[in-house]
């Protein structure tokens, strides 16, 4: 899930997944949005491969990325769920007038 997190930490691969929510696209159509060069968006990429966001799949000379969608959904309600643990006793403090 921190793995998750870390990705989506950066404003720019917040970006990419945003538009693969309108489909797949290629590493070009993908690189076309923003202003930064082509081994930057390689680390991107490879960033949100590990982090197991969006598949890649090779076609011809292109890579078309993919995103999986579940992923980012399963570590969303872990951390939601996180905050339905039990919650530990608070300590009451003493009244000493």
């Amino acid at each position: 899930m921190s793995q998750v997190f870390r990705a989506l930490s950066d404003p720019t691969r917040r970006q990419v997944l945003q538009l693969l929510r309108e489909g797949p696209m290629s590493a070009g159509e993908l690189c076309e949005h923003f202003r930064v060069s082509k081994p930057t968006m390689s680390a991107h990429f490879s960033m949100l491969k590990e982090a197991d966001l969006v598949h890649a799949e090779k076609l011809g000379k292109s890579v078309i990325y993919h995103l999986k969608l579940t992923v980012l959904e399963d570590a969303l309600l872990g951390f939601v769920r996180s905050f339905d643990a039990p919650r530990r006793p608070s300590r009451s403090k003493e009244n000493t007038s």
